[in-house]
């Protein structure tokens, strides 16, 4: 009974976080023309990384590596599940489709759902989710755990916003001061929103750690990280293929802002 709950919130979840990506253009579009390998490799590490965050915030407890990779393979199933059954009621996948692009769209649409499957426990279970929250922290209290959940944070709010054309538009616009000062904003909201702010959820400060010292060990790295999965994003989008260095540029520092944002909330929704 409480599996099958986890299973309804998981499902809930990935509709949820998956719906606005699942009503993107730009989306069918990626889905249909993805080079294969280049998503079979994204697949792989999205598969990764909810194995990792099975540990953190899973809509099942779990106490072994076999028990969060059971985990994580529900919750890509129920978001392969609910990315079909979305992508059917729309009228853009029916019997009538070619195999290669059904697979493709749903291939690619499983990812924010089967995201939103696997954080569903914490956003959807109520007052539920408080009796594991201590030791989830735990799990989460250590300096790689933190970078983890940057690492999901970034990438979940950048495959958000990558498959949109305004990401490299907005980066052939800009000037080099405005990519120095979007920089420079992005450290500062990372940094304010990580630990100064002082919202929901959010970490405090290491015993010890001075202003200077929290933005080389958390603020830096975190921005690093946004940086690296906005260009494997871009990547695998192909939308860095065939394009100037000074375009290249202006699009990871464009969806390195949101994905620094995603990196700082990751404590807030995981």
């Amino acid at each position: 009974m409480d599996y099958a709950l986890g299973l309804a919130r998981a499902f809930a979840g990935a509709i949820l976080f998956g719906l606005p990506l699942l009503m993107t253009m730009e989306m069918w579009s990626i889905g249909l023309n993805a080079q294969p390998a280049r998503l079979l490799l994204f697949l792989i590490l999205n598969f990764v990384i909810l194995v990792i965050l099975s540990r953190f915030g899973g809509f099942e407890p779990t106490a072994s590596l076999a028990e969060d990779v059971l985990d994580a393979l529900a919750a890509y199933g129920v978001g392969i599940v609910a990315a079909a059954l979305i992508l059917t009621l729309f009228g853009l996948a029916g019997p009538r489709t070619p195999l290669d692009e059904l697979v493709g769209m749903v291939a690619v649409q499983s990812v924010p759902a089967s995201f939103g499957a696997m954080i569903a426990r914490k956003q959807l279970s109520g007052g539920e989710a408080e009796q594991r929250d201590e030791d989830q922290k735990a799990r989460a209290a250590g300096y790689s755990g933190q970078l983890f959940l940057m690492v999901a944070g970034a990438l979940f709010l950048a495959f958000n916003v990558a498959p949109t054309e305004e990401v490299v538009l907005i980066g052939l616009k800009m000037t080099a001061w405005h990519s120095l000062a979007l920089m420079a904003f992005s450290l500062l909201m990372l940094h304010a929103l990580v630990f100064a702010i002082g919202l929901a959820g959010q970490e405090e400060a290491p015993e010890g750690y001075g202003p200077m010292r929290l933005f080389l060990a958390y603020t830096l790295p975190g921005y690093a990280i946004a940086l690296t999965i906005s260009a494997y994003i871009l990547w695998t989008f192909g939308s860095l293929d065939g394009n100037a260095a000074t375009s290249i540029v202006g699009s990871l520092v464009v969806l390195g802002f949101p994905a620094s944002i995603g990196a700082a909330v990751a404590r807030l929704v995981i």
